[in-house]
C-alpha cells in the first residue's frame, strides 16, 4: 500500500524564474534535469519528500501514451489554464501491488510505467536513478493528477546535502487540497492513500499517512487558515497549499528577506501566497502544530 508523501509537482511556465524564487526563499535547488517526453525540472529535497518544480519545456516531444500522457501531456494541459500545483504522488514499495489496488478502488488511470535517467551526485559523479509509478484518477478532482512512486536506487537519488536549507525547512507536515464539497472526495483520496478512514474535521477531511497528511478543504476555510484565495476551482478540486515543517520560524523569516521575498504570519504560519510563487501556496509551520 502507499506510504508517505512522496513529492508534489509545482507545474510552472518559467523554469528558471521559478527556481530562482525557490533560491529566494531559501531553498537548496538541484540542477536542472530533462525527461524525454520533454519535461524539465528542478527537484527541492527534504528526507523522504521532495518538490518537483516543473515545466513542459519541448512540446514537441510529448507522444500519446505512457510517461508522454499520464505526466508530461496533464501537465501541459494544465500549465494552459494555470501555474500551481499540480500533481501529488504518494511514496511506494511495491508499485504493482498498489496498481492492482486502485484497480479495486476503480481508481486506477494507468497500467504501471517505469522510468530511468542519469542523475549526479555533488561532485558531478553520474549515477542511475530510476522509478516506477502508477497513476490514479478522482473522477470529481481532473485538475489534480494522482500517483504512486517507487524509487528502485534511492540511495542514488535521496542526498542530505541538498536537504539542508537555509530557510530552515526540515521536511513535509502536509498538503491542502481545496474542494467546494470535501466529502465529496473522501472514498477515492481515502483508497488513493491506502488508508481505510478519512477524519472528518469542522473544515473538511483529513487523512493522516505515515509521512504528513493530505487535508481537504472548502475555499472559505482555506482562506481563513492561511490568509490567502484559493486556487481557480472552475474545473474542480485543486491542489493549494503545501505545508513545511520548521523547527525555528524566525530563520524562515530571515530567509525570506534576505530574498525579498513578502509573506505573512497567519495563525503562527509563515505564508507566502500563490501571486509570489507561481500559483502555489507554501506554509511554513512549527514542528510540532498540526493542522
Amino acid at each position: 500500500m502507499p506510504q508517505g508523501l512522496d513529492h508534489i509537482v509545482h507545474a510552472v511556465r518559467d523554469l528558471d524564474a521559478a527556481a530562482d524564487t525557490y533560491r529566494q526563499l531559501g531553498f537548496t535547488v538541484g540542477a536542472r534535469n530533462r525527461h524525454p517526453w520533454g519535461t524539465h525540472n528542478h527537484v527541492v529535497q527534504f528526507p523522504g519528500f521532495f518538490i518537483e518544480v516543473l515545466t513542459v519545456a519541448e512540446p514537441e516531444k510529448l507522444g500519446d501514451d505512457g510517461f508522454s500522457k499520464m505526466f508530461g501531456d496533464f501537465n501541459r494541459r494544465f500549465l494552459q489554464k494555470h501555474e500551481g500545483f499540480s500533481m501529488l504522488l504518494l511514496e511506494s514499495h511495491d508499485a504493482v501491488a498498489d496498481e492492482y489496488a486502485f484497480e479495486v478502488a476503480r481508481i486506477a488511470a494507468s497500467p504501471v510505467m517505469r522510468f530511468e535517467r542519469e542523475g549526479k551526485r555533488p561532485d558531478g559523479s553520474p549515477v542511475k536513478v530510476a522509478f516506477s509509478l502508477a497513476f490514479a484518477r478522482d473522477p470529481l478532482a481532473p485538475e489534480i493528477g494522482l500517483a504512486v512512486c517507487q524509487q528502485h536506487y534511492p540511495e542514488n537519488f535521496w542526498n542530505p546535502a541538498f536537504q539542508n536549507h537555509s530557510n530552515g525547512a526540515s521536511g513535509v507536515a502536509g498538503v491542502v487540497m481545496v474542494a467546494e464539497s470535501p466529502a465529496d472526495h473522501r472514498a477515492a483520496l481515502s483508497a488513493f492513500s491506502g488508508e481505510g478512514e478519512a477524519r472528518a474535521t469542522a473544515e473538511g477531511i483529513a487523512i493522516a499517512i505515515p509521512r504528513g497528511d493530505i487535508t481537504i478543504m472548502t475555499p472559505v476555510a482555506f482562506e481563513n487558515n492561511f490568509g490567502v484565495a484559493a486556487p481557480d476551482m472552475s474545473d474542480g478540486a485543486r491542489l493549494a497549499g503545501l505545508r513545511l515543517a520548521c523547527g525555528d520560524l524566525s530563520k524562515v523569516v530571515s530567509a525570506l528577506s534576505a530574498g525579498r521575498v513578502e509573506s505573512k504570519n497567519e495563525n503562527g504560519r509563515i505564508v507566502v501566497a500563490p501571486s509570489r510563487i507561481f500559483g502555489a501556496t507554501l506554509i511554513f509551520e512549527p514542528v510540532s502544530r498540526p493542522c
